[in-house]
């Protein structure tokens, strides 16, 4: 399966809830800033992110965008930039949980 590169930020309005998102988020990528991450994902695993987040998150209030950066070793590692320290991007390979 390919691995695509995914930008996902979100806006969670309540602390508790903040904590069980970041702490879900986690397992499925690397935390650039708190509320922002580099996910390497199939389609099975971008689902169960899908899932687990839903499973948190009050839809009427809070807010998650996921956006497609494409292959992970191709454009998803060129489309970034940075101004100020930064922590970097994780390599293009596959991360166990």
């Amino acid at each position: 399966m390919e691995r695509r590169r995914y930008l996902v930020a979100y806006d969670i309005r309540e602390d508790s809830r903040l904590r069980q998102i970041h702490k879900a988020m986690k397992g499925f990528g690397y935390a650039l800033q708190y509320s922002v991450f580099v996910c390497d994902l199939d389609a099975m695993e971008k689902g169960n992110m899908m899932v687990a987040l839903a499973d948190v998150i009050n839809q009427k209030v809070d807010s998650i965008a996921i956006v497609d950066l494409g292959e992970a070793t191709r454009r998803g590692m060129e489309c970034f930039e940075f101004l100020g320290p930064n922590r970097g991007l994780p390599g293009s390979s596959a991360r166990i949980v």
